[in-house]
């Protein structure tokens, strides 16, 4: 279990740098965008398409695996920190499962409706040309995917070491 949990650690890092290039490539585009704009008074063309069908999606949902290996998601502990330990404890692995569960929707979802715009081969209108967008919609799935696959190989690997921990 330990050793593909690290062996997923390369698709996961992987993600993290595109998601962290698309968020830089976007403060590229639109800094650019902006100077154009103002100081030549002449835009960069499909400034807002090219940064909502790729440089966003790259930068939300890319890292979502390397979150989830760090346990950096959203935690509101306001009650959790009230509750007998025994009841924390238990609480993490319901609380796993129903992430993987949810984002499995998610990512069962995405898939469909990526395949569903690769078929139709999905574009958007930038300017005067056509900006296909298709590929970020797999984006989403491989991010999600990534994430409940590491979160259950972590789920599995813990179970395991708390039977093993218990007499």
């Amino acid at each position: 279990m330990d050793r593909l949990l690290r062996w997923l650690e390369y698709p996961i890092h992987a993600l993290l740098w595109i998601g962290l290039l698309g968020g830089a490539l976007m403060m590229i585009h639109i800094s650019v965008d902006v100077t154009g704009r103002t100081v030549f008074n002449h835009p960069f063309a499909g400034t807002t398409e090219i940064v909502s069908a790729y440089y966003m999606v790259a930068a939300a949902y890319l890292p979502w695996a390397y979150i989830a290996r760090g346990n950096g998601h959203i935690q509101v502990e306001l009650f959790v920190r009230l509750l007998p330990r025994w009841a924390r404890a238990a609480l993490q692995p319901a609380v796993d499962v129903l992430t993987i569960v949810y984002v499995s929707v998610f990512v069962w979802q995405t898939w469909i409706r990526a395949v569903q715009q690769t078929a139709a081969g999905e574009v958007i209108q930038a300017g005067s040309s056509f900006l296909p967008i298709w590929p970020s919609r797999w984006m989403l799935p491989i991010a999600g995917g990534l994430m409940v696959l590491y979160m259950v190989l972590k789920l599995a690997r813990d179970f395991t070491q708390r039977m093993r921990a218990e007499p």
